[in-house]
């Protein structure tokens, strides 16, 4: 029944987010004929559908070329943080030593130093991975260390007087508890990654839909940017949508995974 609950309120909640965003632009195609706005300056919704129709193969071409550098610095940024986060959070010597550094490198500005990438690296793939990787790391590595350090000292006491071992406490105790502060942090790399991806073809890219957002400011084709913004956005949602399913699947104990009835009203 729980489990039931938990998946009408989450259809629901999907329900009523489609329905503002078919309100939304509903409006705006309303607001576009209604002012006889030009197309070069806010096209409407109907205008941009047909341009990623007229032109869905090349859409899809740039999709998937940004896709690549988004998901290889996301994916490098999760891992490398959350095992540098282990590091610093149970060794004082690696906390004092590294997290300044990783404070130090979070203030210099990612994007002004994007074109040092492409004199180090070329105009390949590595350069756009390391700016998806440098914007995605800091939110996984500070929300993994604020994860394991978090836990109750009650719990990890009550653990070990079970005759828990080091390993079997971390597992069993530190992790789940760690699990839901630790997805916050992915869901904002999430976020960031596809910003990061399209920034990278913005120095130096032929493809993409960065790439395609230039051409179309070159020319003056709205239609065609929102379109490339419409993708971009549409491929953020998505890796934010995985990040949410596993989230569902790891801690479905959580709160935050709950229903509204479920969770139950205070006295």
């Amino acid at each position: 029944m729980a489990a039931k609950g938990a998946f009408a309120g989450r259809f629901r909640g999907g329900l009523q987010v489609a329905a503002t965003v078919a309100v939304f632009l509903l409006a705006w195609e309303i607001a576009a004929r209604v002012f006889h706005l030009p197309a070069y300056i806010l096209p409407a919704p109907s205008e941009i559908f047909a341009e990623l129709v007229n032109r869905r193969l090349q859409y899809w071409n740039a999709a998937l070329f940004t896709l690549q550098p988004m998901l290889i610095g996301f994916g490098c940024a999760v891992v490398i943080g959350i095992a540098l986060a282990l590091l610093v959070a149970f060794s004082k010597s690696m906390e004092k030593t590294v997290y300044p550094l990783l404070v130090f490198f979070q203030i210099v500005p990612k994007i002004a130093v994007a074109p040092l990438f492409i004199i180090w690296f070329g105009f390949g793939l590595v350069p756009k991975v390391l700016l998806v990787f440098l914007l995605s790391f800091f939110p996984v590595v500070v929300s993994a260390i604020t994860a394991f350090r978090s836990v109750d000292p009650d719990i990890m006491d009550l653990a070990r007087s079970t005759g828990a071992g080091r390993w079997r406490t971390f597992v069993k105790v530190k992790v789940p508890h760690a699990l839901p502060t630790l997805f916050t942090g992915i869901k904002v790399a999430a976020a960031l990654s596809a910003t990061a991806a399209v920034v990278a073809e913005f120095v130096a890219s032929d493809r993409g839909l960065g790439y395609l957002l230039l051409e179309a400011n070159g020319n003056l084709n709205t239609s065609m940017a929102f379109g490339s913004v419409f993708v971009l956005t549409a491929l953020g949602f998505a890796l934010y949508a995985a990040v949410e399913i596993a989230e569902q699947i790891l801690i479905p104990w959580h709160v935050s995974q709950r229903s509204q009835s479920d969770v139950g009203t205070p006295i």
